[in-house]
């Protein structure tokens, strides 16, 4: 007999992007919105130069290292940076899901680069990563959101390197240890790991990047809301809080709301600690069920917040079972991204609490007998 559980979880909201709210969120974190002032008066610069610095401080951004928040997502931040720093040296893409393989897309259809080597692996695999040149740009993804499989560590990137390495790290940051001083262009947005409102990107340069910015034109033409210097030098302004266009002030207010809430739980290290405690969720239920596995089979390499399972039902069935959850009110958006193998994915991030994914498992369990039968 297939029992249905009783007791729901208190949020069911598992998107992998926007993600869940952080615990305990109302709308009152937004009351001291600069709402109807300009994004260009004191109070405006105020509040966008206070996000960058409590990124900075809670992430540990080297102080010398350029934030700066751009428009886009994720996708305008890490476009402006290709835009701006590829061109002058032959560049590897490395990548093992969808939004690593569009950045290779453009590169070699939009910037019609022609040095460019493509060191790929299929959904659920890591490429081997040492084959990656590093007197070349290399440009990759840390985490693969669509297909579960994050990248363990920087060991495989010099301390000393002729290239850039552009990252774009959208559903790890906040979540795992990054080595910023390995990294020269950096991405993210503020809908993924804190679960912030959409549109707005993170671009963070190193040193070397912002030298190469200034010393260094790309061959096309830059559009107005891509370009990052004026007369030769960076536009300093844009990362000091004077954005290249119009922001939301209330999206940034949810922003600063995140940002203050990681910090009073303990900061960097129990966003982590809380993101791999929900993964170890997930694989205490995985283990010894047959029907559910690991899209990423090598725990060396599963990420700990997009996380992708294979169940063992035919696609159909498998959108079935994710529309009973979704009627049943207990899990929200859990089907894998429409390019990737057909399963689920479930945001594991920090903001996602542990018992609210442990009940969604057993409904998980409930509704795959269900629609099996």
């Amino acid at each position: 007999m297939n029992k249905k559980p009783a007791v729901k979880p208190n949020n069911a909201h598992f998107s992998s992007g926007p993600c869940a709210k952080f615990p305990g969120y109302t709308l009152q974190a937004l009351s001291h919105a600069p709402l109807g002032r300009s994004h260009r008066s004191t109070v405006g610069k105020a509040k966008l130069a206070e996000s960058i610095e409590k990124t900075r401080e809670l992430l540990h951004i080297p102080d010398d290292y350029r934030i700066g928040i751009v428009p886009g997502s994720d996708t305008g931040a890490f476009e402006m940076a290709m835009w701006n720093l590829l061109g002058k040296r032959p560049v590897d893409v490395i990548f093992f899901e969808s939004f690593g393989k569009t950045w290779a897309d453009d590169i070699l259809e939009q910037l019609k680069l022609k040095q460019v080597r493509l060191i790929e692996a299929d959904y659920g695999y890591l490429p081997d990563l040492s084959q990656a040149d590093f007197s070349h740009d290399v440009v990759f993804t840390w985490n693969g959101t669509t297909s579960g499989v994050k990248i363990p560590g920087g060991d495989f990137i010099p301390a000393e390197r002729e290239g850039l390495t552009l990252c774009d790290a959208t559903s790890a940051v906040f979540a795992m240890e990054i080595p910023w001083e390995k990294l020269d262009a950096t991405t993210f947005s503020w809908q993924k790991v804190l679960g912030g409102e959409a549109a707005h990107g993170m671009l963070v340069l190193s040193p070397r990047a912002v030298e190469h910015i200034e010393n260094y034109s790309p061959p096309w033409p830059l559009p107005k809301i891509f370009r990052l210097k004026k007369k030769g030098k960076l536009m300093e302004e844009i990362f000091q809080g004077s954005t290249i266009n119009t922001p939301s002030m209330l999206c940034n207010e949810d922003y600063l709301a995140a940002l203050d809430w990681a910090k009073s739980i303990g900061g960097l290290k129990e966003l982590i600690r809380r993101s791999e405690a929900n993964l170890k969720v997930v694989e205490a239920f995985v283990s010894g069920r047959p029907w559910i596995d690991f899209l990423a089979r090598d725990p060396a390499y599963r990420s700990n917040t997009s996380v992708c399972l294979t169940i063992a039902l035919p696609p159909e069935k498998v959108k079935q079972l994710v529309r009973l959850l979704e009627e049943e009110g207990v899990a929200y958006d859990i089907a894998s991204y429409r390019e990737a193998p057909p399963g689920l994915r479930f945001w594991c991030g920090a903001t996602v609490e542990k018992e609210d994914l442990k009940l969604a498992l057993q409904w998980l369990e409930w509704a795959y007998y269900e629609v099996k039968a």
